[in-house]
């Protein structure tokens, strides 16, 4: 964390904003409502992964949101054991547009949830695993 405050990619503010009580949840609905609440489903937020994951222990997974003033993006994993699994900052100006490896146990839905002018939109997607990431 300290890194990227001092790169200058999030500020003191974001870090400390961070939803530390949602990454130490263990369902989704915990999860969702320590970064908000219940989102509104959009087809403005876009889920980037795999139909298919061959190795649940690195599945690539991105979100795009065309929402304008998007602030931050989360991904969750329904069925791990702690659901959120990402959360990203977006700075005033850029693109929302995010990627990373998560870890999958088995297939479930990926959900990415979106914080635009103070209202949390989603998308929701399948992702299929055939050899487990998360001890199986």
């Amino acid at each position: 964390m300290a890194t990227l405050v001092s790169l200058g990619v999030i500020t003191s503010e974001q870090a400390l904003a961070l939803p530390r009580e949602a990454f130490a949840s263990k369902s989704l609905a915990e999860a969702l409502n320590a970064v908000g609440g219940q989102p509104a489903t959009s087809d403005q937020v876009q889920i980037v992964s795999p139909d298919i994951a061959e190795n649940g222990a690195v599945v690539p997974v991105g979100a795009v949101s065309k929402i304008p003033n998007t602030t931050e993006i989360y991904l969750l994993v329904e069925k791990n054991p702690t659901p959120l699994a990402a959360a990203f900052m977006i700075p005033a100006g850029t693109e929302a547009d995010v990627q990373t490896r998560l870890k999958m146990g088995q297939s479930t839905n990926v959900l990415a949830v979106v914080k635009a002018d103070g209202k949390l939109y989603s998308a929701v997607k399948e992702t299929k695993v055939t050899l487990g990431g998360c001890g199986g």
